[in-house]
């Protein structure tokens, strides 16, 4: 099986100091890919140095960090992407995170920024990845209204029957190792189509044990999961979701 782990965090700190040992187990358990999100400018030039050793096997995007959404200048964000348009593959994580912000004020200001980034990756034909934490519904009716087409839902937490609404926009979804413990996730796996469904790790977070340092590798996690909840092989889920990464990051393994 070739899998994509279509969302991980390898320029997170937590793998400065294993990183090598940390690609090769991924190759080991049949990854032939991994797509790198970089989050602020710092991230994100990790990142970019990231893909570059691993020429060919990680990929880059460049999003924000929404642990502290405020703290960080998205036009500068928004620059590197710019400079750098030839060495990613999308514009993200970006989006909505109504856990962290509160008020009505400071989530209007996000949808704000989120639009301008929908706004960049349809200017640079690009997969836009959409954080959206416990706010699924009204980033998807963002997405919807802005005309967004090449979207990744990541690690979607809103309910099963709202994101078929991104379904019929023909959005994709990517499905962390956490669903082995997630009644939502599992709820969501269930009802998507196997052809609007990825692999991703969000590592070094949403891990099988949520006390444990998660990896790219764990995303076979995911694809057991998703076979058993969806009552099919899982050989069938392996080649859909890699064909759907493929399809909508322009990949070639």
């Amino acid at each position: 099986m070739q899998l994509v782990d279509a969302h991980a965090h390898l320029s997170d700190s937590s793998f400065e100091a294993d990183l090598d040992s940390v690609v090769l187990k991924a190759r080991e358990n049949g990854l032939a890919a991994i797509v790198d999100c970089g989050l602020g400018k710092d991230g994100g030039l990790r990142s970019l140095r990231i893909s570059e050793r691993f020429r060919g096997y990680v990929y880059s995007t460049i999003g924000i960090d929404y642990g502290a959404p405020f703290s960080f200048s998205h036009e500068e964000v928004m620059r590197l992407i710019l400079d750098n348009k030839s060495r990613i593959i999308g514009v993200g994580e970006v989006g909505l995170d109504y856990y962290t912000v509160r008020s009505r004020e400071d989530r209007d200001r996000l949808i704000r920024v989120f639009e301008d980034f929908i706004e960049l990756a349809k200017k640079l034909d690009v997969p836009i990845i959409v954080h959206s934490r416990s706010a699924g519904r009204e980033a998807i009716d963002v997405l919807v209204k802005n005309n967004a087409k090449r979207v990744l839902m990541h690690a979607f937490d809103g309910k099963a029957s709202y994101a078929m609404k991104g379904v019929e926009a023909g959005f994709f979804f990517s499905i962390p190792p956490s669903i082995v413990r997630s009644p939502q996730k599992q709820k969501l796996a269930a009802r998507l189509p196997l052809e609007n469904i990825l692999l991703e790790s969000d590592s070094p977070v949403l891990g099988v044990d949520p006390f444990k340092r998660n990896e790219p590798a764990n995303i076979v996690f995911s694809l057991r999961e998703i076979a058993r909840v969806k009552k099919v092989d899982p050989d069938t889920v392996a080649e859909e979701t890699t064909r759907n990464a493929l399809k909508l990051f322009g990949l070639r393994i």
